[in-house]
């Protein structure tokens, strides 16, 4: 069977959204992720958490541009997760959005969140 499933990049989406919406994030490269920040217009330290899960919630399992298997992370703190990669039009930001994260028990480790290069 080729993994992910359809049914089961529906459910990663969803239990990343929902440790989003409980605040459960943690940003792999802050750095990084906030020189992105910048170019989507938004405040990585007190605005990320309002919209992200908004964004999560509109991408869909088809939207999906990871490896199959899903690829295994090699940075420390999140050697051996499982990587979740997603192209998708976000309305929040009004562009096409590519998202990265790893799932680890009701937490979300973001890799990578900017506009699509």
């Amino acid at each position: 069977m080729k993994r992910p499933s359809p049914k089961e990049l529906f459910n990663k989406l969803r239990e990343a959204k929902n440790a989003a919406a409980n605040g459960n994030v943690a940003l792999l490269n802050q750095s990084v992720l906030a020189i992105d920040a910048i170019d989507l217009d938004y405040v990585i330290d007190n605005e990320l958490l309002k919209f992200l899960p908004e964004c999560l919630a509109e991408i869909k399992p088809a939207e999906y541009v990871g490896l199959y298997p899903p690829q295994r992370s090699y940075e420390t703190e999140i050697k051996g997760l499982e990587l979740f990669a997603y192209r998708a039009h976000s309305d929040t930001f009004n562009c096409e959005i590519y998202i990265k994260f790893a799932l680890a028990e009701d937490f979300l480790w973001l890799v990578s969140f900017h506009k699509n290069r």
